[in-house]
């Protein structure tokens, strides 16, 4: 088991307090410097921008909730050993099964984040957590629900399952190739709990253990939430939606606007399915399947929660890969004539 010296979890700590305020600096200079040079009142881009980080804001909180609170309930009363023993020991069937554990745990891409988190102290391994992180999103029974009142049972819920399952698979599977996990992790994610072999805790003690683990991951992600819903509301404020649907034509170009509109909206998997349906007369099959593939995977709150879990590279390899993976999706679903 890896020690930390107090120095360096203060060091540590310290380290983040300082660049997440250098980053919510940075947002308001960006909306101030654009502000300056939009035609709009600064009342109108105001009132713009708050309603939208408000309704972002509001929309992600309860997920975050739940997802910490699922933390709490795991840190209370799920030991390490008992993750490893569920666990296949072969590491890519493992992976494989971490796409579908969204079935357990069925949380959005706000509430994932911390679960995904707590199960890596508890020795879960990156690329099972990693297929988790991303597939989780829709592999869980809200998300079917919401898709097949939208859609029906038809082709878009069958592609999305099945890209989703793909892709989450394989950037798991290229996670397991790393040999050393931890450099991928940041530290607090990655302090192993020492096997215990004492009784487990009652329930009135878990439950009092879980409220207290909650409120700390809650405040603890929640600074990324609330940076991630800061650029998302900027973004939609000065980045016109009509100007990128304008340009959404063709089955490669339409494909990449929708995955960039995804990125932008930020938009909870849970009510995805009823936004893109204004999409569907307008844009192509492999574009909407490809918003409500990497919509939940990434998007711009996602990926700063991402920073609370892990290295800066390994939150690069998150975005990219999901997005060339759906890319591709997208424009061979368009190139086979697949149509709604």
């Amino acid at each position: 088991m890896a020690s930390y010296s107090p120095a360096k979890s203060t060091s540590y700590s310290f380290g983040r307090i300082f660049i997440t305020s250098a980053v919510v600096i940075a947002v308001v200079a960006l909306v101030l410097l654009l502000a300056l040079n939009d035609p709009r009142s600064p009342e109108t881009l105001l009132s713009i921008f708050a309603t939208r980080f408000l309704g972002i804001l509001i929309e992600a909180l309860p997920f975050l909730v739940l997802g910490t609170l699922v933390s709490g309930l795991i840190e209370a009363f799920i030991r390490q050993e008992d993750v490893l023993r569920l666990l296949p020991k072969n590491r890519y069937l493992a992976t494989i099964g971490g796409a579908f554990m969204g079935l357990i745990f069925p949380v959005c891409e706000c509430g994932v984040v911390p679960v995904a988190r707590r199960l890596f102290t508890k020795g879960l391994p990156v690329s099972v957590g990693v297929a988790f992180l991303l597939a989780a999103p829709f592999m869980n029974p809200i998300v079917f629900a919401s898709t097949y009142i939208a859609f029906g049972f038809g082709p878009i819920f069958i592609m999305r399952f099945v890209v989703t399952a793909v892709v989450a698979i394989s950037v798991g599977l290229l996670f397991a190739l790393n040999r050393q996990p931890e450099t991928l992790l940041q530290p607090s994610s990655w302090q192993k709990e020492v096997l215990h072999t004492g009784p487990r805790r009652g329930l009135r003690e878990g439950l009092q253990y879980t409220l207290a683990i909650a409120s700390n991951e809650f405040f603890e992600m929640g600074r990324y939430l609330y940076v991630g819903c800061l650029l998302a509301a900027t973004m939609q404020t000065f980045v016109p939606q009509e100007a990128l649907l304008a340009i959404g034509n063709g089955p490669v170009l339409s494909v990449l606007v929708m995955q960039l509109l995804a990125f932008i909206l930020s938009i909870c998997s849970t009510v995805d399915s009823f936004f893109v349906l204004a999409f569907v007369n307008t844009f192509t099959t492999g574009s909407v399947v490809s918003f409500l593939s990497f919509g939940p995977m990434v998007d711009i709150k996602s990926t700063m929660m991402f920073t609370g879990v892990f290295r800066r590279r390994t939150v690069l390899y998150l975005v990219l890969l999901p997005f060339v993976m759906n890319l591709f999706a997208g424009v061979l679903i368009n190139a086979l004539g697949i149509t709604f």
